[in-house]
């Protein structure tokens, strides 16, 4: 089971590095959009507790 994990990582890396290097600015635009939906995430729970608190 650890040796599938491995196996499942590393082409996982694999894939990423591929997507990278043919087109970067796709890949770009992808963690900006991943960025982006962590913060409004993370903006939500904050607004959330915020309005719990009052």
């Amino acid at each position: 089971m650890a040796q599938a994990k491995k196996i499942a990582l590393y082409i996982v890396v694999v894939f990423v590095l591929y997507t990278i290097i043919t087109s970067p600015k796709r890949s770009a635009e992808l963690v900006g959009v991943g960025f982006e939906g962590v913060s409004n995430a993370a903006q939500s729970v904050g607004d959330f507790m915020t309005e719990l608190v009052k």
